[in-house]
C-alpha cells in the first residue's frame, strides 16, 4: 500500500492527499482545477516541471496552461520537436536551424536556408499532423553526459555535442520521440496529442512555424510581416556564420581557446560600422535636401537606446552635423490629465501621457528657425515648469529624440515625414543555444535590465522580474506595432555578451528567494546561463553599448 503525501494546490488553495510517486498529470486529474486552456506543465515549489514529474514529498503545485509564459514555452518547445521529427521523416538527414522568433512565429532554416517547395512544405505539415494524431509520448531520459554525447554523435547532432562537451555537466536530460532524440533545456508536454494547433508556411527562404496566439491560445497566432526585422536578423546570422560562431558551443570553444579578445574587438567593430553607416545615411539625406532634420530613436526596454544615441551623435559630428537632444520626458501632460491604466494607476507609458500639441508646436517652430522655451517636467509636482532654457536649431544641427513612442506616427503628426529619420534599436540575439534552441531576445534584455537595476537602482532581481510582464505589455502595445516604420534597424546585441552578463547576473538571480513566484523565472534564467562559459569583461571598451548595463562607460547617463 503506497504512502500518502499532502500537497498544496495553488490554483485552488487546497491541500490534496495524493499517493507517493503520483505524477503531476495524475494529481491534476484529481485536483478539480479548471484552467481556461489545456494543462501543459506545472510549477512545483515555483520551478517549472513537466507533467510526468513524480511527487514523493509535500510540495506547492500550480498547474499551468498556454496563457502562462511557461506554458506557452512548453508548447512551443514540444512543437519544435514534432517539426524536427516530421522533417527527418520527409527529408532524412536535413539540417534544421530554428533561428529566432519573428512575425508571431519561429523562423526555421533548412540546409543553410535551402529553398523548400510548397509541395515539400505541405508534406512536412501533413506528417506533423499525423505524429500529433498518433499521440506519441515524449520520453524524458537522464543519463551521464558522456553517454548522451555518444548518442548525439551517432545522430550527427554535432551542435549538441559541442554544447554538452563545453557545458561540463555530469548528467544530461534529453528527450526521445519515436526513434529520434533531441535536447531541450526545459520541459515538454507528455505527448504529441497536446499540440493540435499550429501552422507551417513558406517564409523568406525558410519556413515559419506558427504556434497558438499568446493573447488567445485557442486560435493560431496572426502572422505579421516583419521584413526589416528579418533582414536585420539575417545580416547578423550571416556574420556569425562567416566567423564560425552560430551556437553557444562554438562560443564556449572560442573562450576555451583564448580567442575571446578578437571576438570582442570584431563584435564592437561591427557595432561601430553599423552606427557609422546610419550616420552617413542621415548625413546624405540631410545634405541632399531630403530632410532628416529629426532623428527619432525607439526600442524596447534595455535595448541600449541611450548609448546608441550617444554614439550616433559622435558619428554625426564627424560628418560635421551637430546633434541636439530633446527629452520627451519633459513633455508629459499635467499629472491630473495623465491617462489611467486598467488598474486605475497613472499610465506614463501611454502616448497620451505626453502633451502632443505642445511638443509638435515646439518642433515645428524649431524647424522654422524660431527660438523656443524648453519645458522641464517636475515629477514631484506633476507640472511643467520653465527655467529659461532657450533653444534655436541652426542649419548644421539636427534634433535627436529618443523614446518608446518615437516611431509611432501619432507622436509627430504635424511634422512632414521627409524631415524624419526613424531608427529602431533592439537586442536581436543571433547566437543560439544549439540548432533547435534559440535565445529569446526578451531574455537577453531581461538579463541586461536585472543587472542595470541592481547596480544603478538598488533593485533586486525579484522586483525586476515582477515588473517585467507589465513592461512587456507596454512594449506590445506602444513599441512593437511600429518597429517596421524604421528607416534603419540597429541590432544592439553583442555576440559575446551573454558570457559576460553571466558573471554579473548569476549572484543577483541566486539571491531570489525560493518561496516567491519570481523564483521560477530566476531559476529558468540560471539554467539558461549555465550553458555559457563565463567571460571576463575587462577587455570591453568604455564606449561599448554593454557598459550602459555593466558600468564603466565613458558616457554620462
Amino acid at each position: 500500500m503506497s504512502n500518502k503525501v499532502l500537497v498544496h494546490c495553488k490554483n485552488t488553495d487546497q491541500i490534496l492527499e495524493i499517493n507517493e510517486g503520483d505524477s503531476l498529470l495524475q494529481i491534476y486529474g484529481q485536483s478539480g482545477v479548471e484552467l481556461p486552456y489545456q494543462v501543459l506543465c506545472a510549477r512545483v515549489n515555483n520551478k517549472t516541471e513537466d507533467l510526468d514529474y513524480r511527487v514523493f514529498r509535500p510540495k506547492d503545485i500550480e498547474f499551468i496552461d498556454a496563457s502562462h509564459p511557461s506554458g506557452m514555452r512548453t508548447y512551443v518547445r514540444s512543437l519544435c520537436f514534432v517539426f524536427y521529427k516530421a522533417l527527418e521523416d520527409v527529408m532524412p538527414g536535413a539540417r534544421l536551424r530554428i533561428e529566432h522568433s519573428i512575425s508571431k512565429g519561429y523562423f526555421c532554416g533548412i540546409n543553410n536556408r535551402q529553398e523548400i517547395s510548397q509541395e515539400t512544405t505541405n508534406r512536412i505539415k501533413a506528417r506533423m499532423r499525423k505524429i500529433i494524431a498518433d499521440n506519441l509520448p515524449f520520453q524524458r531520459i537522464e543519463c551521464k553526459t558522456s553517454d548522451a554525447i555518444k548518442l548525439f554523435q551517432e545522430q550527427n547532432l554535432l551542435d549538441k555535442v559541442d554544447l554538452l562537451e563545453t557545458s561540463k555537466s555530469l548528467y544530461t536530460t534529453f528527450y526521445r520521440l519515436d526513434n529520434l532524440i533531441d535536447y531541450y533545456y526545459s520541459c515538454l508536454v507528455p505527448s504529441t496529442g497536446y499540440l493540435n494547433l499550429f501552422d507551417l508556411i513558406k517564409y523568406d527562404g525558410g519556413l515559419l512555424l506558427v504556434p497558438p496566439s499568446t493573447e488567445n491560445p485557442s486560435v493560431l497566432g496572426t502572422v505579421v510581416k516583419q521584413d526589416k526585422m528579418l533582414a536585420a536578423f539575417k545580416e547578423y546570422i550571416h556574420f556569425n556564420s562567416i566567423i564560425g560562431l552560430n551556437n553557444v558551443g562554438d562560443l564556449n570553444l572560442a573562450i576555451e581557446n583564448r580567442q575571446a579578445t578578437d571576438l570582442i574587438k570584431v563584435s564592437e567593430a561591427l557595432h561601430e560600422k553599423k552606427i557609422s553607416n546610419i550616420a552617413d545615411e542621415i548625413t546624405r539625406r540631410n545634405r541632399d535636401g531630403e530632410g532628416a532634420r529629426i532623428i527619432l530613436i525607439s526600442g524596447p526596454s534595455s535595448s541600449g537606446k541611450t548609448t546608441f544615441s550617444k554614439r550616433l551623435a559622435i558619428q554625426l559630428m564627424t560628418n560635421l552635423i551637430r546633434p541636439v537632444t530633446i527629452s520627451l520626458d519633459n513633455y508629459f501632460v499635467e499629472r491630473e490629465e495623465t491617462p489611467l491604466d486598467e488598474n486605475g494607476e497613472y499610465d506614463y507609458e501611454s502616448l497620451y501621457a505626453l502633451d502632443l500639441e505642445l511638443f509638435n508646436n515646439d518642433i515645428n517652430r524649431l524647424l522654422k528657425g524660431e527660438e523656443i522655451d524648453l519645458p522641464t517636467y517636475n515629477f514631484e509636482t506633476g507640472k511643467k515648469i520653465y527655467r529659461g532654457n532657450k533653444l534655436r536649431l541652426k542649419e548644421s544641427e539636427v534634433l535627436i529624440l529618443e523614446g518608446i513612442h518615437a516611431l509611432n506616427p501619432d507622436l509627430t503628426p504635424q511634422i512632414e515625414d521627409k524631415l524624419k529619420f526613424k531608427i529602431y534599436v533592439s537586442a536581436l540575439t543571433s547566437i543560439s543555444i544549439d540548432d533547435h534552441n534559440w535565445v529569446p531576445t526578451t531574455d537577453n534584455r531581461l538579463l541586461r535590465r536585472i543587472i542595470r537595476d541592481a547596480k544603478y537602482r538598488g533593485s533586486t532581481a525579484q522586483s525586476t522580474i515582477a515588473r517585467w510582464p507589465s513592461v512587456r505589455r507596454g512594449e506590445e502595445k506602444w513599441i512593437f506595432p511600429y518597429q517596421e516604420n524604421a528607416d534603419a534597424m540597429f541590432n544592439s546585441s553583442l555576440l559575446f555578451e551573454l558570457a559576460v552578463l553571466k558573471r554579473r547576473a548569476m549572484p543577483i538571480l541566486n539571491a531570489v528567494p525560493r518561496d516567491c513566484t519570481e523564483y521560477g523565472e530566476a531559476n529558468r534564467l540560471l539554467k539558461f546561463l549555465d550553458f555559457f562559459l563565463p567571460l571576463n569583461e575587462h577587455e570591453i571598451p568604455p564606449t561599448s553599448l554593454l557598459r550602459e548595463f555593466l558600468g564603466g562607460s565613458s558616457f554620462k547617463y
